[in-house]
């Protein structure tokens, strides 16, 4: 008899504003930079920008109704909310809080923000999962939402060429059954400011500011491409096979491999070194760019848009990134009978 609870992902659905910053426009920006060359690297052609008004609740909030449009789940069914991102509307109260009330859902629903970039989805999942079978939810609403073009200087050429904004939103629930559905992980960090980073909206940016500091590059935005390369070289490679050895698993065993979308030459290179065939490698980047914490959840929508994601079949997230931090869930995507 099953008997056990278990987490499952239910469903996934994604949103991107209106707004697009083409190869075109990058092209406009910066006159003298070889746009298509650049393109052809980060395989990046269009990126969805948010528009003056529109933050990160408001683009989460969209993700949701796009889940609860499928029918299958609806506000009054949630009773967690977990939301991701590293460009919140405020610094407090949470985004989380402002998306529970905009969306209707019940004011005995638990809410909190997870402070993460890159390896925030792999994160989000571990948590939904503890969530759900500890007995403490049975509905988890996770959401991963990030408006960085806000954050990021319009000069930066760098980060004007990868970086989009978006939000998915995942449904968590609970199941009655004998196996695992998600897991097992591996997390790490080793806490690095140097690579990635933005002052603006922290304690230390706000306490700047209080004392007079007038505004300065170092408040945007920043990132270190060179580090964050050889920093997922170094480190991806090792947290895959520690969650296959925990899995009991190998390359071989994996039917989809879907990593934080970061860009195609990083993508690639780790393709090859892992040694993983190309048809068992999700590469969704190039319309949307990065969009930080919602990549593998926007990549997965379209895996399954192309009917790529087949009953059962073994799948493995990896999010690196921000902080030095990274993740990786082996997870099993459920048979149509236990999520309808």
């Amino acid at each position: 008899m099953k008997t056990n609870v278990r987490a499952l992902i239910r469903d996934v659905e994604y949103y991107l504003p209106e707004g697009v910053l083409s190869d075109e426009g990058l092209k406009q920006m910066f006159p003298d930079w070889p746009i298509r060359k650049i393109a052809a690297m980060t395989g990046v052609q269009n990126r969805h920008i948010s528009g003056p008004d529109e933050f990160a609740s408001d683009l989460a909030v969209k993700a949701a109704e796009k889940l609860f449009a499928n029918g299958r789940v609806k506000p009054g069914d949630i009773d967690f909310v977990i939301l991701c991102t590293m460009s919140p509307d405020y610094q407090f109260p949470a985004t989380a809080c402002l998306v529970q009330k905009r969306l209707g859902i019940p004011t005995s629903c638990g809410a909190f923000d997870l402070n993460l970039g890159c390896s925030g989805y792999v994160y989000g999942i571990g948590l939904a999962k503890a969530l759900i079978e500890s007995g403490q939810a049975t509905n988890v609403l996770f959401i991963a939402s990030e408006v960085v073009s806000k954050i990021l200087r319009k000069d930066d050429k760098s980060v004007q060429t990868i970086f989009g904004d978006g939000a998915a939103a995942t449904w968590i629930g609970a199941v009655a059954a004998d196996e695992d559905f998600i897991g097992p992980f591996d997390y790490g960090t080793d806490g690095c400011t140097e690579t990635l980073r933005a002052v603006a909206g922290g304690a230390r940016g706000v306490a700047k500011w209080i004392a007079g500091t007038p505004w300065s590059d170092e408040f945007a935005g920043y990132m270190n491409g060179i580090k964050v390369y050889n920093f997922a070289m170094d480190t991806v490679p090792v947290t895959i096979q520690r969650a296959l050895d925990k899995a009991g698993l190998k390359i071989a065993d994996i039917d989809l491999f879907v990593f934080h979308q970061a860009n195609k030459y990083l993508l690639e290179n780790l393709r090859q070194r892992l040694d993983i065939p190309k048809e068992k490698f999700s590469m969704q980047i190039s319309f949307c760019g990065n969009t930080i914490s919602p990549t593998i959840p926007i990549a997965l929508v379209e895996e399954r848009k192309a009917g790529k994601l087949r009953d059962g079949m073994r799948l493995l997230f990896c999010g690196f990134g921000v902080g030095h931090s990274w993740g990786t869930v082996v997870v099993k995507w459920a048979p149509a009978s236990l999520i309808s």
